[in-house]
């Protein structure tokens, strides 16, 4: 949290003085709007101790969509601990008004990043999925990559709270027998890994910004489904994107399938009312 310390620090690192203004930032991170002299930066902070390497996978998340040159990320500003917390600073996003082009523009752009590839599924590193650790062993099938990284780590700890019983995970087994059919081999492709309404901006030109990345190489389909949740996006971004990256006869089958897993990542968090969905699908199977 912001302590008279802490935020001496932070004006150190800025090289200013600044007006700290708090901003609603969820159960992780204690978050600010800094305005210094010159410039106006995006702050959060939070537990060493409860989050270990976050703001660092962030950092790395942040800095490899960076690198594409295709949607605007907010630029990296420090990564710092102090006092037993993390501190990440960005560039402030003045938030705009959505151009008659922006679900367009949005499209286009997430469908050019699936079109950066890689060798295999996973990332060197791991990062976080929300509140909870997500692990990227790089691996070569996609369908094991779903299995072992995504839906078993989940559906353990669900289990272990006894958010699910046992014929749930039955239930599971089922569609991993299906998944080779429902997902066809296709290239691994960078993710942003968290795409929900929440995770993206609107800059002052009227553009798509992404935020809060939890980037690995995988299956397309996983942002595609993500970003239907709470929600959903504009029909004219799907139009877009299905233009410039056409999608499986069966997207909609694997968008259900790929939702899973941040069915799971609610349920663990925040309890039951999002087993209903979940069942809804594994019963399918």
């Amino acid at each position: 949290m912001l302590t008279p310390s802490v935020q001496s620090y932070i004006e150190q690192i800025l090289n200013d003085t600044g007006t700290f203004t708090a901003i609603g930032g969820g159960s992780i991170n204690y978050t600010y709007r800094i305005k210094t002299s010159k410039h106006s930066f995006f702050c959060k902070i939070n537990s060493l101790a409860d989050f270990p390497g976050m703001f660092d996978a962030e950092q790395h998340g942040l800095a490899l969509l960076a690198q594409q040159q295709i949607i605007r990320v907010p630029r990296i500003v420090a990564n710092e601990q102090k006092n037993g917390n993390q501190i990440l600073i960005l560039e402030w996003i003045e938030q705009g008004v959505k151009s008659d082009t922006f679900w367009e523009t949005f499209g286009r752009q997430l469908a050019a990043l699936h079109h950066v590839q890689h060798e295999g599924c996973g990332l060197a590193s791991d990062n976080y999925m929300g509140a909870l650790p997500q692990h990227n062993t790089p691996t070569g099938s996609w369908t094991e990559f779903f299995i072992q990284q995504r839906l078993q780590p989940q559906l353990k700890l669900a289990l272990s709270h006894q958010l699910l019983e046992p014929a749930h995970a039955a239930q599971f087994e089922k569609l991993y027998q299906q998944l080779s059919v429902i997902f066809p081999a296709e290239p691994p492709v960078l993710l942003h890994g968290d795409l929900w309404s929440g995770n993206f901006l609107c800059d002052e030109r009227g553009k798509p910004v992404l935020i809060d990345p939890a980037v690995y190489y995988g299956h397309r389909s996983m942002d595609m489904a993500m970003t239907t949740l709470f929600g959903g996006f504009d029909a004219s971004f799907y139009e877009s994107y299905n233009y410039h990256f056409p999608l499986p006869a069966n997207y909609r089958q694997q968008w259900e399938v790929c939702n899973l897993y941040p069915l799971l990542i609610h349920l663990n968090l925040f309890g039951k009312s999002y087993l209903a969905d979940i069942l809804n699908t594994i019963r399918q199977y």
